[in-house]
């Protein structure tokens, strides 16, 4: 409690070194600069930003921009499920499945630290049914986007949001439904009463980072070994 009031006094004073946003072009102030935050780098608007893509400047990539990727990335493992460093990479990823714990509905997971938020992402992935492969899939996809893209984010951040935002996307919430009789009437035909809830866990955040870290720690080698030859798969797609 002590360490909280402390986070709210200093947020409540406005810091003259960091008036303005990192972000080229923003005349905006940086939430440390008034009296909303302690964020020394970005306005609230680019650090929501930086908070959902990775990047205080550049949006996620849409999917049709992610498609032609796709289709070059699943026709190049086709051909390689039997390269060591694709399998090394599924076998990792394996081991984020059995390390991951069990399954907790994402209703349960307010409150937990990031990490441990991502470590139960894991779990909800292996549990949905997400193949190892489409993991590493996802995440050459993404290798592919960054490298080819004309106008990147190089940063390192940037690219394990895309990867885990592609993966989080396929299982990303939890759901239930309830059945039950009531009378509304006295002496009335009792009526079936359905009730739902769905609960999906934010796409954005340190959550992201860490399933992002990895993803690439899994592919890190397939991308060291195999990049070149993806690339150039994907010019010779291209002419």
């Amino acid at each position: 409690m002590p360490g909280k009031l402390d986070v709210s006094k200093r947020a409540e004073r406005p810091d003259g070194m960091y008036s303005y946003c990192r972000v080229v072009g923003c005349s905006h102030p940086t939430r440390a600069g008034t009296t909303k935050g302690l964020d020394r780098r970005f306005c609230r608007r680019h650090a929501d930003h930086y908070s959902r893509h990775g990047s205080p400047y550049k949006r996620s990539y849409a999917a049709e921009a992610l498609t032609p990727y796709r289709k070059i990335v699943q026709g190049w493992l086709r051909e390689h499920m039997n390269d060591f460093w694709v399998a090394n990479a599924v076998e990792r990823v394996n081991g984020l499945y059995a390390q991951a714990g069990p399954f907790e509905e994402a209703f349960r997971l307010a409150g937990l630290p990031p990490k441990e938020r991502a470590r139960k992402a894991w779990a909800r992935f292996r549990d949905a049914g997400v193949a190892p492969e489409r993991v590493v899939q996802s995440w050459l996809v993404v290798e592919l986007a960054v490298r080819l893209d004309p106008q990147p984010d190089g940063d390192r951040e940037f690219k394990r949001v895309q990867g885990a935002k592609l993966i989080h996307r396929l299982a990303s919430g939890s759901h239930k439904r309830w059945e039950r009789e009531a009378m509304l009437k006295p002496g009335a035909v009792p009526k079936i009463i359905v009730t739902e809830l769905h609960k999906y866990p934010h796409s954005r955040g340190k959550v992201l980072r860490y399933i992002g870290a990895d993803m690439e720690d899994a592919c890190g080698l397939v991308v060291s070994s195999h990049l070149p030859g993806l690339l150039s798969a994907a010019n010779h797609e291209d002419t």
